[in-house]
């Protein structure tokens, strides 16, 4: 596994810029931007390859990773009168909370 492996690498279309824009959250913000989003990431790599190097080499350590295994879980806090009304619906549903929160969630993302 080579260094940059371990961060998260987004390219995604800018609608202002009328490009691809390239960034690594976290740490490297938008860097490189260009038509096609294959090169765009390409670039974002060697990008990633010159800081780590850089940070290296000033001997300094390395940003947390931020590409890693996911689990599916996390912990939500929603306040008592949106967990309720949550539940409601799934329960009209006919569904779990668990099941129509994802669904729900999914529908918002795209």
């Amino acid at each position: 596994m080579k260094a940059r492996d371990r961060f998260l690498k987004i390219v995604e279309w800018s609608e202002e810029d009328g490009c691809y824009v390239g960034s690594v959250p976290s740490w490297i913000g938008p860097c490189c931007h260009g038509e096609d989003e294959a090169t765009v990431y390409k670039e974002l790599c060697d990008v990633v390859d010159e800081w780590i190097e850089m940070y290296r080499n000033d001997r300094r350590p390395l940003p947390p990773p931020t590409s890693r295994p996911y689990s599916g879980k996390f912990v939500l806090r929603t306040g008592p009168d949106l967990h309720r009304a949550l539940s409601v619906r799934a329960m009209l549903e006919g569904e779990s909370l668990n099941t129509y929160v994802v669904r729900t969630l999914r529908k918002g993302i795209g």
